[in-house]
């Protein structure tokens, strides 16, 4: 099992004494400073001979990793940024955010509660989502958020009634759904009908006069997930401008803010495709100029935030099914649920070295379903009961898109990694946590 203490982190390997990674044979996802910090961590415990609780599996962010990422980002003026705090609303994540710039998108009272309590001021939010009701938009207004992404005709209702009682006039953005004639299926809906936004013809129905106390300045779309390609960034984004503007027109609205939403993607499968920045900046100081706005807004999610982050678990068992190699681990879709709604692997390596040659084996969870699957992926064939596999680019959809509760498993602890220094920011909790 993988061994955390419960202040300061240390990681240990039960039986494996000899933890070094060959820098040669590294991956790319993972850093330098992470291996040298688990090693250095592993050989105090083996040298202190400290006992330790057992885990079944663990979160790691590397916060000076993510805050590097994130002055690449904000060294632009094209773009104003804002996080998806679905993506990972870990406290820490959210001030090292915070410190680097970024504004907030939510779409909860609990992530708005998360937010505020971290000290980030009300204007630096973004109410996002589908499901907004009118008391929800009411306390929002109340707790001083003054921005708002619509979806619906119900939604500018409320929002305009709660803001003349509240003697308000908050921002709004109109979500807009376009459709294409090719398109393809995507967890956003990509050309889908959707719960998110309306389509033109439905917006068009309404006059943004008949909302004096909404200042309706902008539009909002945002359809594609997991983008690779910035060639096909660009198509996307360039195909929007044209409607967007058009429905602007017919509004009878000054189209101030172009919100583009999310979509930037990481190379999970590392297929060698990744996005440049660059290369966004340049393609997104075209589309601002085209559609005339004063701001262009995205809400980044996991491309802000994934590659700061890493799950740890252990083996528990192996064997050889038929024809196929299989482990099975302490943890899995109950940690990590994404490669199960995407069939889309996180990376992984084995967290000591090996010069044993690599073969493909299925990477089973503990829980009783097959779904329970977290990929196919190369590891070195002596790979064994207690060697520790650590996930890479697991900083956004990991413990708060997870399925924790079934089977009474083990709640993952979460650690931040900063200048060398391993935190736990939450213990691992047993089902007696939640159970009643």
């Amino acid at each position: 099992m993988t061994a955390l203490s419960n202040t300061k982190a240390n990681i240990s390997s039960k039986n494996t004494s000899d933890v070094k990674i060959d820098t040669n044979d590294r991956p790319s996802w993972l850093s330098d400073n992470v291996v040298s910090t688990l090693q250095k961590q592993h050989e105090t415990i083996r040298a202190s001979n400290e006992e330790i609780d057992d885990e079944a599996g663990f979160f790691l962010y590397d916060l000076d990793a993510l805050t590097e990422h994130l002055s690449t980002l904000m060294q632009q003026d094209v773009i104003k940024l804002w996080f998806a705090v679905k993506a990972n609303p870990l406290s820490r994540i959210i001030t090292t955010l915070a410190e680097q710039g970024f504004n907030f998108d939510v779409a909860s009272q609990g992530e708005l509660s998360q937010v505020r309590k971290q000290n980030i001021a009300a204007e630096r939010i973004l109410n996002t989502g589908p499901a907004k009701s009118k008391a929800q938009m009411a306390a929002f207004l109340q707790q001083g958020v003054r921005t708002f992404v619509v979806e619906s005709l119900l939604q500018l209702q409320w929002l305009n009634e709660s803001a003349e009682f509240l003697d308000c006039q908050p921002q709004v953005l109109l979500r807009v759904q376009l459709q294409w004639p090719e398109g393809e299926k995507n967890p956003l809906g990509g050309n889908e009908v959707t719960p998110f936004g309306l389509s033109c013809e439905q917006w068009q129905t309404i006059t943004v006069d008949d909302y004096p106390s909404l200042n309706i300045n902008g539009l909002h779309i945002f359809q594609w997930g997991n983008m690779l390609s910035n060639e096909k960034m660009f198509q996307l984004w360039s195909q929007m401008v044209d409607p967007l503007v058009q429905l602007a027109q017919n509004l009878g609205m000054s189209l101030e803010v172009l919100d583009l939403g999310g979509g930037l993607g990481v190379d999970y499968l590392q297929t060698g495709n990744s996005l440049s920045w660059q290369q966004i900046v340049q393609d997104l100081t075209v589309i601002k100029s085209k559609a005339g706005v004063k701001e262009l807004w995205l809400e980044l999610g996991r491309y802000a935030v994934a590659e700061a982050g890493y799950y740890v678990t252990s083996v528990v068992d192996k064997k050889q099914n038929f024809t196929q190699q299989q482990l099975v681990l302490a943890g899995g879709i109950n940690h990590l649920l994404r490669p199960a709604i995407t069939e889309q692997a996180f990376p992984a390596n084995l967290l000591r070295n090996s010069s044993a040659s690599l073969i493909e084996f299925d990477l089973h969870g503990p829980l009783c379903t097959s779904l329970d699957k977290l990929g196919r992926l190369p590891l070195p064939g002596d790979v064994n009961v207690g060697d520790q596999i650590i996930f890479g680019l697991s900083g956004a959809y990991g413990f708060t898109e997870s399925m924790p509760f079934f089977l009474c498993h083990q709640i993952a602890a979460e650690y931040v990694l900063q200048h060398g220094v391993i935190e736990q920011v939450r213990v691992a909790e047993p089902a007696s946590w939640y159970l009643r």
